[in-house]
């Protein structure tokens, strides 16, 4: 993966992988998915010595956003979404946190739009928008390093649940097949739970495939 490390920190009552990708030379960290423990991450940050440029976010649900205010605030960084993501992160009942947990909202600083280039901690990371899971939903590319952030659109093996305010079987089925199938074989995907897949594999055995 060149210069590009990346770690991950399971948390919270689903597992949700919270991802610190970092410039092993320089320290520039992002985090992708920032999930329900605040301070756990800003443990990893500090004892690593790592700053994070910006916070990303895949898609609204309560488990990837619940440190995302916290850690905006203690490291003055922008948190990022799809802008077609905000009726979710602004309703407790579309990003199920009413139900799951205690009612969250969240606004994003900066929304982003697919095909957007993102130049972070030394890194070029692409957007590409995937709703299925949500109508916002995201992936985060990262071309040169052959690396995939899927969130919960795409999974070793499966795919997220169509089955959530604002989701569609039908738009899951065309971003799987029409905007991550098509990515390079060798990418490898860190989705937002469970273990790291990568395209290859998806394309022989993914159920959307």
């Amino acid at each position: 993966m060149g210069k590009l490390q990346i770690a991950c920190a399971r948390l919270g009552m689903l597992e949700t992988n919270c991802y610190f990708g970092y410039d092993a030379q320089t320290g520039g960290t992002f985090i992708v998915d920032p999930a329900d423990d605040a301070e756990a991450i800003k443990g990893w940050c500090l004892a690593n010595g790592k700053r994070p440029a910006a916070i990303l976010l895949t898609h609204g649900h309560f488990d990837h956003i619940l440190a995302a205010d916290a850690l905006r605030r203690e490291f003055s960084v922008p948190v990022c979404a799809a802008e077609a993501e905000k009726p979710v992160l602004e309703n407790a009942q579309y990003n199920l946190s009413a139900m799951w947990h205690k009612p969250v909202t969240l606004k994003a600083d900066q929304y982003l739009k697919d095909g957007q280039i993102l130049s972070l901690a030394g890194f070029s990371i692409k957007v590409i928008s995937t709703p299925g899971h949500t109508a916002g939903g995201l992936c985060y590319y990262l071309e040169k390093e052959r690396v995939l952030f899927s969130g919960d659109t795409l999974f070793a093996g499966s795919y997220g649940r169509v089955d959530f305010p604002t989701s569609s079987m039908a738009e899951m089925a065309r971003s799987v097949r029409e905007r991550l199938l098509t990515l390079p074989e060798d990418t490898i995907v860190y989705p937002g739970h469970g273990e790291s897949t990568d395209i290859s594999s998806e394309k022989k055995y993914n159920p959307l495939a």
